[in-house]
């Protein structure tokens, strides 16, 4: 639940910090009549987002057992891609977000209504989907529907009370860091969720592998055990895995985090200050100077 709830917390925070940057900037800029094309891409990108969803979780049950883990293999791997390049963005996007979607609403008011629609629309639909495609692949690898929806549903929750909270001015926090940091363990989480992909496929027989384990430590870490649910259910730890998903848990993990928390290239330390004179040498440099 913890990792739903973190993805539900990040993603949902994005889509209503948007909304309060271009809802604050309209109000304070005196163009209130913008408001009604900006809620309704907003109301837009929710409907589809919701349905989109709704489409992975029903659709997929129509498909035979080879299908199903094909597609949720598949959908896995797409959904880790996905918020891999969203942690990216966001952590280097995140210090001048606001002037950036100024920018974007002053074209969007410049042609007209439709094209605010579709700006509110882009701003929102894209963590929209985002969020259902990796929830439903996060309840495609616990096989459980209710606790990954309940924790996904507190995030959003949590996400708009914050939103309103910066909408309002009750709130300041370092943006930057937050994203950072809450970036990194979605990346712990995405590495959970891409294993499971591959095992996915590999019950698809689509890949090689299925009963080649790399180690079984059910007995130490019983899945049905409060404690290896709770891993389940936050990092989408698997007491049985195959050599195929430590591997590939292995080799996305370790070079992703390498180079998500590494310092920026156009950051460089500051140079150390220079050395105040010492009293005797400004002595003798007055004393020759007279």
């Amino acid at each position: 639940m913890f990792a739903n709830y973190l993805i539900g917390l990040r993603e949902g925070l994005e889509a209503a910090l948007v909304v309060s940057i271009l809802i604050a900037y309209l109000v304070k800029t005196g163009r209130r009549e913008a408001l009604l094309p900006v809620w309704t891409g907003v109301g837009i990108a929710v409907a589809i987002s919701l349905a989109f969803g709704a489409t992975l979780q029903f659709g997929s049950r129509q498909l035979t057992f080879e299908a199903q883990e094909l597609l949720g293999g598949s959908l896995s791997i797409i959904a880790v891609g996905l918020v891999t390049w969203m942690v990216f963005w966001m952590r280097r996007t995140a210090r001048h977000l606001k002037a950036e979607l100024h920018g974007k609403l002053d074209e969007a008011l410049a042609i007209g209504t439709g094209a605010l629609v579709l700006t509110a629309f882009l701003a929102v639909g894209r963590e929209g989907l985002e969020t259902a495609l990796f929830i439903w692949a996060a309840v495609d690898a616990t096989g459980n529907g209710t606790d990954p929806l309940i924790g996904a549903v507190l995030g959003l929750l949590t996400a708009v009370a914050l939103g309103w909270l910066f909408y309002t001015g009750a709130v300041r926090i370092n943006l930057a860091t937050f994203f950072t940091w809450t970036g990194g363990a979605l990346i712990v989480v995405a590495a959970g969720v891409l294993a499971y992909g591959f095992h996915d496929l590999q019950e698809a027989e689509f890949l090689p592998g299925l009963s080649t384990k790399a180690f079984d430590i059910s007995e130490q870490i019983p899945p049905d055990s409060w404690y290896g649910t709770l891993l389940k259910g936050t990092v989408n730890f698997q007491p049985d895995p195959t050599v195929l998903q430590v591997v590939m848990w292995t080799l996305y993990l370790v070079p992703v985090l390498v180079l998500y928390f590494r310092p920026s290239p156009g950051k460089q330390p500051p140079a150390p200050a220079p050395a105040p004179a010492s009293a005797s040498a400004a002595g003798q440099e007055a004393t020759a100077a007279g």
